[in-house]
């Protein structure tokens, strides 16, 4: 499986209306609404806000990744949250996060998870990726900057 299976432009956001933590993971959540592999958002919800109670998902340099598990989604769920104002996320290195990668997989599919978000982090962990996506002006940008980097690593089981 590919980065870009599961993230769908329409789960690119660019245009935040909050500025909390709290604020910023629900409007990702809600770009959920309507997605029919989302059985329960309201499910979806409360593991990723309950996740990130107990630790921070902020691993700095800017880039945060909140993820959770459960059977209220068919198949891994995914969202990009691309902030012009950076927020206070309470990140390991105590800087504000920019960049919100949003990771909702089955409870039952650990490994394939553990799998994605590594792919994620090895991604997000190149300074030159980082600055692209933050200067990206759509959500279309963002999708084809992922696109090319999903391209340099092999398929995901």
């Amino acid at each position: 499986m590919k980065l870009t299976e599961i993230l769908k432009l329409e789960r690119i956001v660019i245009d935040f209306k909050g500025s909390t933590k709290v604020e910023i993971l629900n409007e990702m959540i809600d770009s959920f609404v309507g997605d029919s592999r989302v059985l329960d958002i309201e499910t979806v919800r409360s593991v990723v806000l309950e996740r990130e109670k107990i630790m921070s998902t902020g691993v700095g340099n800017g880039f945060a990744i909140p993820h959770g598990k459960t059977n209220m989604v068919s198949e891994m769920v995914a969202a990009f949250g691309l902030m012009k104002n950076p927020i206070e996320f309470e990140a390991l290195d105590n800087e504000p996060v920019n960049l919100i990668f949003l990771l909702v997989g089955k409870e039952d599919a650990v490994g394939q998870h553990l799998k994605m978000l590594s792919r994620i982090s090895r991604i997000m962990n190149q300074k030159t990726i980082r600055e692209k996506l933050a200067n990206a002006e759509s959500s279309e940008e963002i999708l084809q900057i992922f696109e090319e980097e999903d391209s340099k690593y092999l398929e995901l089981s």
